[in-house]
């Protein structure tokens, strides 16, 4: 018998439970390295189709299909040992009807394992949300500006400026909680909306681009890294500057490669040392 208990994985549960507590740690994640990487250190793993962008080089997230997302949400999940792995559902996989989503995202949950799936939407997916914890399928919800929608929206804005759209963002947020989102990620959206916001609801609310207030927060690993430099949201902290490392690196090894002083005799096998 195994003498080291075994490490539990973070539920949604565990992560609903949350609200008004600790806060919520949640960073992305596409790939297993990163995956492994960040694992011991976060609540939530989110495999965003910010990964559209980042991974693919997209200037939207639109494109990103299903069988991306169910692709890198395996890995993630195979990598992954404690964090609460959730996998966001593509555009146009969930708003055609409540039944299209349940089949989509009942395919992401059993093909990866993740803990759960997420959709941008507000009052018009509270009917879907509904449908789908119904039957099994934890959904954590996304408010303010929602990047499928950035067409509609009007490109990448802050929202909630105005009284209506801040109106609008708070009916958006408690429906998507009364319907039964475990936790609710906030974007985009001016502070002191996301600070009314996060004390209306009863859901945990995971802020990027919103408030010190919200019950958690997330950013794109990326940008968080200092590897992401195509563009750079006011709302990100870079803790490093990991693309310069990078650049560094591959710099010296091509240099020694051209010199050829890599490989060396260490690096090679049956070379008999002096």
């Amino acid at each position: 018998m195994s003498t080291h208990s075994e490490t539990r994985r973070l539920t949604c549960r565990d992560i609903q439970a949350r609200k008004g507590g600790q806060p919520v740690v949640c960073l992305t994640a596409y790939t297993a390295t990163m995956a492994r990487l960040l694992d011991p250190h976060v609540d939530i793993l989110l495999v965003g189709d910010s990964l559209g962008m980042v991974i693919y080089g997209m200037e939207t997230t639109l494109a990103v299909t299903l069988d991306m997302m169910i692709g890198h949400g395996r890995a993630v999940v195979r990598a992954s040992r404690q964090a609460c792995v959730v996998v966001d559902m593509p555009f146009g996989s969930y708003q055609e009807s409540p039944a299209q989503a349940f089949r989509n995202a009942a395919r992401v949950m059993a093909e990866t394992g993740c803990a759960a799936v997420k959709l941008e939407g507000g009052r018009e997916l509270a009917d879907t949300i509904a449908f789908l914890t119904a039957r099994g399928i934890p959904v954590m919800a996304h408010v303010g500006l929602k990047p499928q929608s950035v067409h509609v929206l009007g490109g990448f804005r802050a929202q909630g400026r105005d009284q209506d759209e801040a109106q609008a963002i708070l009916a958006d947020a408690h429906a998507v909680a009364e319907a039964g989102a475990f936790c609710i990620v906030v974007e985009g959206t001016v502070e002191p909306v996301a600070r009314q916001l996060t004390t209306e609801v009863a859901a945990p609310t995971i802020g990027i681009g919103a408030s010190p207030a919200c019950d958690g927060q997330v950013l794109v690993t990326e940008d968080m890294l200092g590897l992401f430099n195509e563009f750079r949201p006011r709302f990100v902290k870079r803790y490093a500057d990991l693309s310069t490392a990078v650049a560094d690196a591959a710099q010296a090894y091509a240099d020694e490669v051209r010199s050829r002083a890599f490989p060396g005799p260490e690096h090679c096998f049956g070379v008999k040392k002096g």
